[in-house]
């Protein structure tokens, strides 16, 4: 009952938010566009519930390219655009992700999907976060999210899987909402200052 309740809720958020950012979706596609080269679209293949293969949407943040200046991120990182800068400080480049939840291919709540280079198909511990369906927020993500080190994250995404609700699910989402956008958290300058690998 819960998961039909779940995949509801994912639903009806989901098409009602790509309805309303709409108009939001076309300027922040248009500042991409005359900020820097390349698409609109950053896709990238990520192992979805059951570690199945699936394309996250995000908007592009980065400059064509950019994986010849490595994975790590930090303060003086040429990867990231003017505006991608914004984009992610804001968690605005996440957001087609939406178009991924209306697919069934991600849950508004769920462990955030990892790159196909970090997942250790070896560790059963690590693969029980594959047990549901990735999301745009997760419990990781209000425990530091990209602070975290690699092995806090699958601890923190374990433990939703093993303690989920909807009730939990409503708790992170709410606790999401308000430091990202009531409180303005500036998570990404954290990132900066720390040095961050994990995209």
């Amino acid at each position: 009952m819960q998961k039909f309740i779940k995949r509801q809720v994912d639903f009806i958020i989901a098409l009602l938010s790509l309805v309303i950012l709409s108009p939001l979706f076309f300027v922040v596609a248009f500042l991409i566009k005359i900020d820097s080269k390349g698409p609109v679209f950053f896709l990238q293949k990520r192992p979805g519930k059951d570690a199945k293969l699936f394309t996250v949407i995000k908007f592009r943040t980065m400059v064509d390219g950019a994986e010849k200046f490595g994975l790590d991120l930090n303060k003086d990182n040429p990867r990231i655009t003017r505006f991608g800068r914004f984009l992610r400080r804001w968690h605005i480049d996440e957001l087609p992700q939406l178009i991924n939840i209306l697919l069934s291919q991600m849950s508004l709540v769920g462990p955030r999907p990892p790159m196909i280079s970090q997942v250790n198909i070896e560790n059963k511990f690590e693969q029980k976060r594959f047990l549901v369906k990735p999301g745009l927020t997760g419990w990781a993500q209000i425990h530091g999210g990209n602070l975290l080190s690699w092995e806090e994250r699958v601890k923190y995404d374990v433990l939703y899987v093993k303690n989920y609700s909807v009730w939990l699910d409503l708790k992170i989402f709410l606790i999401s909402v308000w430091k990202i956008i009531l409180l303005g958290r500036d998570l990404y300058k954290e990132k900066e200052n720390k040095g961050n690998k994990y995209e």
